[in-house]
C-alpha cells in the first residue's frame, strides 16, 4: 500500500481506536492517555499537510483549508455539543474530535494496482471526518436490528426485544446497560446500572444483600453514618460493612440521601429510578437489560469502513437519485 507519508502515518488511528472500542465493550472505560499521543500526531500531521499544500503550486489551497475549516468549525464542535447534552461519553466526543483534526480530508492509499486507490466511494464535500461520522452512525443503526433479530431467533418476544436483553438478576452487577423493566412493565428510562453499583458501594452492600433483606434496606434508617465512596459505578469489588446509623425522614431505599450526599452526579439518575430499580431488582429473578453498544464500537467499524470503501450513506443516497 502506497500514499503519503502523513496518510500512512494516519493509520496508526486503526489500532488504537481497535484497542479503545475494545475496552469500551469490556469496561465502558477509557483513559485519556489513549487520546493523547494520537491528538500531537494529528496536529502534527495536519500542519504538515497545511504546508505541503500551501507551498504547492499546483493549487487547489482555497479548497483543501475550506474542508479543514469544516471539519474542525462543524464536526469537532458538533462532537463537543452532543457530549454536552449527554449524547455522547466524554471518550466518544474525544474521538470524534479527534477523527476532525487527524481526517479533516479524504487520504489516498494506492493499493498494488496503480489503478486503485482506497478509499473508493468519496464524496464531492471532500470532508473525511464526516464520512467517518456518516458511517459511523449507520453502523450504530443496525445495532438494534442485530439485537432484535437474535431476540427473535432465542423466541425472546418483549417490548424490549429491539433494544435489550434478558438477564438473571444475580448477574446484574457485572453487566452495563439500563434497566428496562419496571414495577409496572418495560420502561425505556430505567436505572443506570453504573448508577446502582455506585449505590451499592456508597451502602457497602451487595445486591445479594439487598435480595436477602429488602424490607431492612428500603427504610432508611438503616443509612450508614458514613458512607463508603461511591466510586465512578464501574465493576468494583463491592464495599465492606461501615457502621449503621439512623438517617431518617421518608425516604425508601435512601435514594434521596444518596443523590444529595454525591451531588446528583449517578449519571442522571432520579430518586424516582433509583427507587423502581431496586423494587424490581429486589423481586425480580430476571429483567431485561438494555447494554446498548459503547458508541467506540461503531465509530471503529466507521473508521475501517471510511478507510476502505468511502462513504457508504452517500452511495445510498445516489442509489436513489439523491446525491
Amino acid at each position: 500500500m502506497l500514499g503519503s507519508i502523513p496518510d500512512l502515518l494516519r493509520l496508526v488511528a486503526v489500532p488504537v481506536f481497535a484497542w479503545a472500542a475494545y475496552r469500551d465493550v469490556k469496561t465502558r472505560r477509557v483513559p485519556n492517555r489513549t487520546w493523547l499521543p494520537l491528538a500531537v500526531l494529528a496536529v502534527v500531521l495536519l500542519a504538515w499537510d497545511a504546508y505541503t499544500v500551501w507551498t504547492s503550486p499546483v493549487g487547489g489551497q482555497r479548497l483543501f483549508f475550506l474542508r479543514v475549516a469544516i471539519s474542525l468549525g462543524f464536526v469537532a464542535p458538533l462532537s463537543y455539543g452532543f457530549w454536552y447534552i449527554g449524547g455522547f461519553g466524554g471518550a466518544d466526543a474525544k474521538a470524534f474530535i479527534l477523527v476532525a483534526v487527524l481526517f479533516p480530508v479524504y487520504p489516498t492509499y494506492l493499493l498494488s494496482a496503480p489503478s486503485v486507490a482506497l478509499p473508493l466511494q468519496q464524496t464531492p464535500i471532500g470532508v473525511f471526518s464526516l464520512t467517518i461520522l456518516s458511517n459511523t452512525v449507520l453502523a450504530g443503526v443496525a445495532y438494534p436490528l442485530a439485537v432484535a433479530a437474535g431476540n427473535l431467533a432465542r423466541g425472546r418476544l418483549s417490548m424490549a426485544m429491539f433494544i435489550g436483553r434478558p438477564v438473571s438478576v444475580s448477574d446484574v452487577p457485572g453487566e452495563y446497560g439500563r434497566l428496562l423493566s419496571a414495577p409496572d412493565g418495560f420502561t425505556r428510562s430505567g436505572l443506570d446500572l453504573d448508577a446502582l453499583r455506585m449505590y451499592l458501594q456508597w451502602r457497602g452492600l451487595s445486591l445479594a444483600d439487598v435480595r436477602a433483606k429488602p424490607d431492612l434496606y428500603r427504610d432508611p434508617e438503616t443509612l450508614p453514618e458514613a458512607p463508603n465512596p461511591p466510586g465512578d459505578g464501574g465493576l468494583v469489588t463491592d464495599g465492606g460493612g461501615p457502621e449503621w446509623g439512623a438517617a431518617g425522614g421518608p425516604d425508601p431505599w435512601g435514594a434521596e440521601a444518596f443523590l444529595d450526599d454525591i451531588d446528583h452526579s449517578a449519571y442522571g439518575t432520579t430518586p424516582a429510578q433509583l427507587r423502581e430499580g431496586l423494587e424490581v431488582l429486589a423481586r425480580s429473578e430476571a429483567v431485561w437489560i438494555s447494554p446498548g453498544i459503547p458508541f467506540l464500537v461503531p465509530m471503529f467499524v466507521g473508521l475501517v469502513v471510511s478507510l476502505t470503501y468511502g462513504d457508504v450513506l452517500f452511495t445510498l443516497l445516489r442509489s436513489v437519485g439523491l446525491a
